[in-house]
């Protein structure tokens, strides 16, 4: 019998799934935010053009500081 507050396999195995899922649907999140925004919607061409590299890049690092924050704002929450 495991100890109190000791975790099974399961337990961990399920918690390793959801964060899985998580960085699968922030990924997704990311990348249709920052094409919607970025990519012109005519495809003129096969390939991104300057403006569009430097739309993403700068979408992107966006992107991770507001999810880095968002994350270190709700860890700090603590319950009362």
């Amino acid at each position: 019998m495991a100890a109190p507050g000791s975790m099974d396999k399961e337990q961990i195995f399920g918690m390793a799934e959801k964060e899985m899922e998580y960085r699968v649907e922030l990924f997704n999140k990311l990348t249709q935010t920052c094409f919607n925004k970025c990519v012109d919607k005519k495809y003129k061409d096969n390939e991104l053009n300057m403006g569009e590299n430097t739309c993403i890049d700068r979408c992107v690092a966006k992107y991770w500081q507001v999810t880095n924050l968002v994350g270190q704002l709700l860890g700090s929450q603590r319950p009362m």
